[in-house]
């Protein structure tokens, strides 16, 4: 039994190493790809990044504690990974929210959906972008654009590369954070990431 422990701290170990080193080549990536949509302020000095699915519970059930979070802090940086992994509904949802950038409603649409009750299917996707003042023939058509295929797919790799397997996760600073967090969590790592730059 005390090998096995042994074993799995040197693994843990080795895999917390990986996400060290990840982190410092990607972070260009994670941070200030231009092709992610970023909210609140786009000069904060605390980036959050958060991989997500417009499908996952989780991840509409974490929305009022970022909301929370931004409400206090007006220096932090939310970087979005579109990242649908839970069926065909997701991606369909991520492409409409990427293509509404097009229509300058990104971050409307994004919260229209996180408040979306039951599953986000076609039709229900398309009446929250129809309700919020969205153009829906043009987001069919900027839907497919090389750009989204490019974010999805980037995201993907990110993901995989960080050894995050669900949604929410979250990159603050040098932490790694699976699941579902509350707002004074989230406080805690921004702080660790701020002392961490000083």
């Amino acid at each position: 039994m005390e090998a096995v422990a042994i074993l799995e701290a040197q693994e843990d170990a080795r895999k917390a190493d990986q996400s060290v080193a990840l982190l410092s080549s990607r972070r260009d990536v994670l941070e200030r790809d231009p092709n992610a949509p970023v909210l609140g302020n786009v000069d904060g000095d605390v980036t959050i990044v958060e991989f997500f699915d417009y499908n996952c519970p989780y991840c509409k059930r974490v929305k009022p504690e970022i909301q929370a979070l931004m409400a206090a802090d007006p220096d932090i940086r939310l970087v979005y990974r579109e990242w649908p992994i839970l069926g065909e509904g997701s991606v369909f949802a991520a492409r409409a929210a990427l293509a509404a950038r097009n229509q300058g409603k990104y971050e409307e649409f994004h919260w229209a959906m996180m408040g979306l009750q039951g599953r986000a299917e076609e039709a229900s996707i398309l009446n929250a972008a129809v309700e919020i003042g969205l153009d829906a023939d043009k987001l069919r058509a900027d839907m497919d654009a090389p750009e989204i295929n490019e974010h999805i797919q980037t995201s993907m790799e990110l993901a995989a590369a960080l050894g995050f397997n669900g949604t929410p996760s979250f990159v603050i600073g040098e932490a790694l954070v699976p699941g579902f967090i509350k707002t004074v969590q989230f406080e805690g790592y921004v702080e660790g990431a701020r002392e961490a730059e000083k």
